[in-house]
């Protein structure tokens, strides 16, 4: 039976290469020219200053590709060779221009997963990607310190709220390209929504301004299709007034990686590491960033289930941004409990502001400056990883963090005394903020010290009282979710509150209180809480 699936497979995928093959087109197709000189001086109403310093690398050269055909493209990879860099930009245009049938990408998507790619396969095939759209082009005197970070996803993952302005305050431009969340992981623009009038429409924002005067910003995809010029001059307007921004992905970027992902969803390919790769890292190439650090999690509530599947991602992920001449590290970090103490969209607001003040739990405090003093330490801001994260660490203390962080809500909607109001600490947050309707707390069963708390049911319950959403589009309840008054490592009684459900009274079942009370594991021996990283993966 082990022979069955790659046999079937390779028959089904012969039969529609030889099917497909009789009505293959000879055509031309359009090739992304990512010449940094090349840029767009059309008027989208921004300062003149802003449209002079961004632009994006989107001319056209048409390039003959009459020698390939998409049945033999296929039917190479399919027998386990490997495919010439003119072979999969023919590919990747193919699908963009969809000249390529999306039966044939099926075959090819599936090819892929069963025989790989190696590393200079990956690396072309993520750079044909990024060059499928809009590639995004800073200003000179901004080389070098163009920077972003990505995560593999995981419960209670608000790390990228304090990091953007921190590593704003330390001088970098952070144009980050974020979503929404899906399914257990919670998203990043769903958690921003919580804040009254902050807006991720990122065709009414001013995010290139923003990044020069503050340093962030973070914004999402608008529900129309936005022109990769006006986004991108609106990208450099909050840059220069800011200093960062978080933005969700538009049309114009990468659309070859929209295309090929929906397939992949439904002909179960998704697990490929170099499909995984040229996803991910495709999109951040496309932001022109001069460092990356990836947050590449691991364990129960994680994509990647064991550290060694999470460290086979870090070094393709590494090798191919590398490969587009971006600096880049990988941090491998564990993903069984959750991270710092709720889940939730204004809960973990709450919780990032807490960070940004200086305090917070310990292990949101460590990887929010571990992952930013990597990122410094490769832009030579700092000159070392462990210099780098003191200096992080030093703008979340003296309150430069959280100006940044005020600055970019002001800048992308909020109103000046709303957003200076959060900030402060002596502020009751839930008094702006949205609010559940009711709190129920439970009690631990026994007597001890909890020894694990599983992230991914904790994160489950919490979006199915609505923090989270089961398909795309869905609207969310942006003030239900949980907050954790026990971690593990803590001695607790039986009877003790170790758990509060924030929900709108007529969501929470019998079958998730059980589900909840399960998730916690309290026993007899002491446990010693180390270090969420585990790993550092660099060339």
């Amino acid at each position: 039976m082990s022979l069955f699936n790659p046999l079937f497979t390779r028959v089904v995928v012969r039969t529609l290469s030889c099917k497909m093959s009789r009505s293959a087109k000879r055509a031309k197709f359009t090739m992304c020219n990512t010449d940094s000189r090349d840029f767009y001086n059309t008027s989208v109403g921004v300062t003149s200053k802003a449209k002079s310093n961004i632009s994006t690398n989107s001319g056209q050269k048409e390039v003959g590709m009459s020698k390939f055909r998409a049945p033999d493209v296929i039917a190479k990879k399919r027998d386990g060779e490997s495919l010439s860099k003119e072979e999969i930009q023919y590919f990747v245009n193919g699908v963009v221009s969809k000249e390529v049938q999306d039966s044939q990408i099926g075959a090819m998507l599936m090819a892929i997963y069963l025989t790989g790619m190696n590393r200079e396969e990956t690396t072309t095939l993520t750079r044909a990607m990024r060059d499928s759209g809009s590639v995004l082009s800073f200003p000179a005197d901004w080389s070098g310190i163009v920077v972003d970070k990505h995560s593999t996803g995981g419960g209670g993952d608000k790390i990228s709220l304090p990091l953007a302005p921190a590593l704003a305050a330390c001088g970098l431009k952070v144009p980050m390209i974020s979503g929404r969340g899906l399914g257990h992981t919670g998203g990043t623009l769903d958690k921003l929504e919580s804040i009254p009038n902050f807006t991720v429409d990122c065709s009414t924002g001013r995010m290139g301004d923003i990044l020069e005067k503050v340093g962030c910003c973070i914004v999402g995809q608008t529900a129309d299709i936005v022109p990769a010029d006006k986004i991108m001059y609106a990208i450099r307007d909050i840059l220069e007034k800011v200093g960062c921004c978080i933005v969700g992905q538009t049309a114009d970027i990468v659309p070859a990686d929209k295309i090929m992902y929906a397939i992949r969803d439904i002909t179960s390919t998704v697990a490929s590491l170099p499909l995984i790769t040229a996803s991910i890292v495709s999109k951040k190439a496309a932001e022109g960033l001069s460092a990356l650090v990836l947050d590449v999690k691991y364990g129960r509530a994680a994509f990647m289930q064991t550290l060694d599947k999470a460290r086979d991602l870090a070094h393709s992920m590494v090798s191919a941004s590398e490969g587009l001449g971006v600096k880049t590290v990988a941090l491998l970090t564990r993903m069984d409990d959750p991270i710092g103490v709720t889940i939730g969209n204004s809960l973990e607001v709450w919780e990032s502001l807490l960070c940004l003040q200086g305090g917070g739990p310990e292990d949101l405090m460590e990887l929010v400056c571990q992952l930013g003093g990597h990122l410094l330490a490769r832009v030579g801001t700092a000159a070392t990883a462990s210099e780098g994260a003191d200096q992080i660490a030093e703008k979340l203390r003296n309150g430069e963090a959280l100006q940044k962080f005020c600055d970019m809500m002001v800048a992308q909607g909020v109103e000046r005394q709303t957003a200076e109001a959060l900030c402060r600490p002596d502020t009751d947050v839930f008094s702006i903020l949205p609010r559940a309707a009711h709190v129920e707390e439970l009690c631990c069963q026994s007597s001890g010290v909890i020894q694990s708390i599983d992230a991914l049911e904790l994160a489950r319950v919490s979006a199915e009282l609505g923090a989270g959403r089961s398909k795309a589009g869905e609207d969310v309840d942006h003030a239900v979710g949980l907050q954790l008054v026990k971690t593990v490592g803590s001695k607790v009684t039986e009877g003790e509150v170790w758990v509060k459900v924030h929900h709108q009274g007529d969501c929470v079942s019998a079958n998730h209180i059980t589900r909840l009370q399960s998730s916690l594991l309290i026993g007899a021996d002491s446990v010693e809480v180390g270090s969420r990283v585990t790993e550092v993966v660099s060339l």
